[in-house]
């Protein structure tokens, strides 16, 4: 259904908040391990961390073990500014943990940056986090109470110490994990680089993705033990040329040696929630879940938001880059011509320089800039994949009309975003989320399109070609499947009672 809106944009006043943080949910964490006695693990992991750059911007670092000796690096910035080649020759070694970070739990510092590094009476560990645990302030508590002190204000300290002191209670680092590992509520899939090894492993929804790699020309029948790779996507291992072999399963510990690979199912109960969101937005388009690109599946999200909520327009276009894919589909459903009319700039990155005032009067521009020979006369529907506080699509109609467009009409490829995500998605609190405080009619005149759809909950999951249960959709539908400590009120910041101490880069 076509939904209408009182009134075009021009006649809209501006949005009273201005766009402080971007208007799309936060990256998730980017996991990299490799085990490959062999190989250049440092430089190894430095691509596969270049390869998943796009699940966190903020911090990157790779620790090494070198026969049991660990070396490491971390820093602030993106993966190509912390490391280059003199950096990765100090990082020998036959195995490797990295990590990318977007902070979900603990403030943007490089005392929060990953991996996280704890000692043991059986040597150092590195563990490298992405998710979100919810009962990190109990946990934190207890862990106290035995004594320990955190570095940093991140969840991740909070798993490496937990599993230190079962690793010095004598129980091993399979058993020293799985301890620490039911201690824990919430998402997270872990890589944790030891001195014998490196282990992989998933909560038992399996909200966060992870998979399984190996290194060589066959990798059917490896020659000698297999040299593996650990991973939030498949991009992380296409880059380096391994082959992918399996996803981690829900509740699964792997363990990797020189013996070759472990598994152990650490929780029985494990039933599969992974992140819709992954599918939708957070994912690279060319990393395979369910042995298909996300493209692919993107590609039908559009299609179903065509047969639900068509439109009589000239042309269909994108936000890019995310929601190409759903906008081909759109218009190969509808019949109608898909053309570019937003250039982005892949360059502008994060920039901490404030634009003057007169830029910030321009606003999108200077990531997406309107073609107006193609917009021009036209009446044209945009795609997205999501909407949250509506203060960039506001500024896109904007720019949309002043270039020229006569009707612009938008379409979401996924339903209204009501509820803040706690299991390692930077959401908003609740009262920031504009689908959770008005009403689509409401949302359409508030960015001023002249008319707005999203897909439904339904078309979503019909999309996936998947069990629709077997996917967390919290964020659509506010049903968790873990129980959230005061549902209506998040935030990543909860421990920093004052500034994190400085950290010198490792």
């Amino acid at each position: 259904m076509t939904l209408r809106s009182p009134s075009p944009a021009e006649n809209q006043p501006p949005l009273t908040a201005e766009a402080t943080r971007p208007d799309k949910p936060e990256e998730a964490c980017g996991v990299f391990g490799v085990y490959a006695p062999e190989e250049d693990v440092a430089t190894l992991a430095y691509f596969g961390l270049f390869a998943l750059q796009h699940r966190g911007q903020e911090s990157a670092g790779i620790t090494t073990f070198d026969q049991g000796e660990m070396h490491a690096h971390k820093h602030m910035g993106l993966v190509s500014q912390v490391f280059d080649e003199s950096i990765l020759e100090t990082l020998p070694g036959q195995s490797a943990v990295g990590h990318t970070r977007y902070s979900t739990t603990g403030s943007s510092h490089l005392a929060n940056a990953q991996p996280a590094i704890v000692p043991t009476q059986l040597g150092k560990i590195a563990l490298a986090h992405n998710g979100n645990v919810v009962n990190a302030a109990e946990l934190k508590a207890e862990l106290h109470e035995s004594g320990h002190d955190f570095l940093g204000t991140a969840d991740t300290e909070m798993i490496a110490c937990a599993m230190a002191e079962a690793v010095d209670e004598g129980q091993g680092w399979i058993n020293g994990a799985i301890s620490a590992f039911k201690r824990c509520r919430g998402a997270f899939s872990l890589v944790v680089g030891t001195p014998a090894g490196i282990i992989g492993a998933r909560d038992p929804h399996g909200i966060r993705p992870l998979v399984l790699g190996i290194l060589g020309d066959n990798p059917e029948q490896p020659d000698g033990p297999a040299n593996y790779v650990l991973s939030s996507e498949t991009c992380g291992l296409d880059i380096i040329g391994a082959h992918y072999v399996r996803d981690i399963k829900p509740g699964e510990l792997v363990w990797i040696t020189d013996a070759g690979l472990t598994s152990v199912q650490w929780d029985n109960q494990a039933d599969r929630k992974l992140c819709v969101f992954e599918m939708i937005y957070f994912s690279r388009p060319d990393s395979v879940v369910n042995e298909e690109t996300l493209y692919s599946y993107r590609m039908r999200l559009g299609e179903e938001l065509a047969k639900e909520s068509p439109a009589d327009v000239d042309l269909i276009m994108a936000v890019p880059d995310s929601g190409v894919p759903a906008a081909i589909g759109f218009s190969q459903e509808s019949h109608i011509p898909y053309a570019e009319g937003l250039i982005k700039n892949r360059y502008v990155g994060r920039t901490f320089i404030q634009p003057t005032q007169s830029m910030r009067e321009v606003g999108i521009r200077m990531k997406l800039n309107p073609l107006r020979d193609v917009l021009n006369g036209k009446r044209i529907l945009i795609v997205d994949d999501s909407i949250v506080r509506g203060t960039t699509s506001y500024k896109i109609v904007r720019a949309l009309r002043e270039a020229g467009a006569t009707e612009v009409h938008m379409r979401i490829s996924s339903p209204p975003v009501t509820h803040p995500c706690f299991f390692g998605i930077d959401t908003d609190d609740q009262d920031q989320l504009i689908a959770a405080n008005l009403s689509v009619d409401e949302i359409s005149a508030k960015i001023g399109v002249d008319s707005l759809a999203y897909l439904s909950w339904e078309g979503m999951l019909k999309a996936t070609h998947q069990a629709p249960e077997s996917f967390c959709s919290a964020c659509f539908t506010g049903d968790y499947p873990v129980d959230i400590p005061n549902p209506y009120k998040r935030s990543k910041l909860k421990f920093e009672k004052s500034p994190p101490a400085p950290a010198a880069p490792v």
